[in-house]
């Protein structure tokens, strides 16, 4: 990257690390996707039940090879059945830590998100003691309004690809509601394969500290 890009870039990406400390979120920044395993293995200690949700973003960090350490017990989903995924969905709750991605962060220290099963914000609104967002710096979006048209465009869409949901999304590439004037944040296609049922917006938190934000100065995930 062009290093005055890259000094602009991370002039945003501290402004809404600050927003996100006063939101009482803590916030890591990581240069590169290769500086993200050091900051999580600070994060963790051994003996912690760590499982994850679905997050392309993890995977592209490398994280499983930390996780599958025996100094912690793993509860890694991609080596699962269904039945037993279904379980740990459940589990989950109980977890010392939780690991996911976000759609969106805006850039006064919002998270949004966006699920179909709903496992994954059900588990960063509540049960986990500690949350760690790993997002890359396209997730960052300026608000609201923003976020969902994100999600709409750019993550929905590569999602119901990548989970080979049958969706109006996935076929012509964003959410069929883009279509229509004055349309909701909730609205969209009709069909069983959607994923975008439940939606969280993580702001001001009551815990200090129990979500911490890692925002890394590359494009990751969806």
């Amino acid at each position: 990257m062009d290093n005055n890009k890259k000094t602009i870039l991370e002039k945003r990406i501290q402004k809404v690390g600050e927003n996100l400390q006063k939101n009482n979120m803590d916030f890591y920044y990581a240069e590169t996707k290769e500086d993200v395993c050091p900051i999580v293995e600070k994060l963790i200690k051994k003996g912690d039940v760590i499982t994850n949700g679905g997050t392309v973003t993890m995977g592209e960090c490398g994280l499983s090879e930390l996780l599958s350490s025996p100094d912690y017990y793993y509860l890694d989903r991609s080596k699962m059945t269904p039945e037993e995924v279904a379980e740990l969905y459940i589990r989950a709750f109980s977890a010392d830590v939780y690991i996911s991605s976000s759609n969106a962060i805006t850039e006064d220290g919002v998270l949004y998100n966006v699920d179909g099963n709903s496992n994954r914000i059900a588990a960063i609104a509540y049960g986990p003691k500690s949350v760690i967002i790993i997002a890359g710096c396209n997730k960052i979006v300026r608000d609201l309004k923003e976020a969902e048209l994100r999600v709409k465009r750019e993550a929905a869409p590569p999602n119901c690809l990548r989970l080979n949901c049958e969706t109006y999304c996935k076929e012509k590439g964003e959410c069929v509601s883009l279509s229509k004037a004055g349309h909701q944040i909730s609205d969209g296609c009709g069909g069983d394969g959607r994923i975008c049922c439940n939606y969280l917006i993580s702001a001001h938190q009551r815990h200090k500290g129990r979500i911490k934000v890692i925002i890394v100065g590359e494009e990751l995930g969806y």
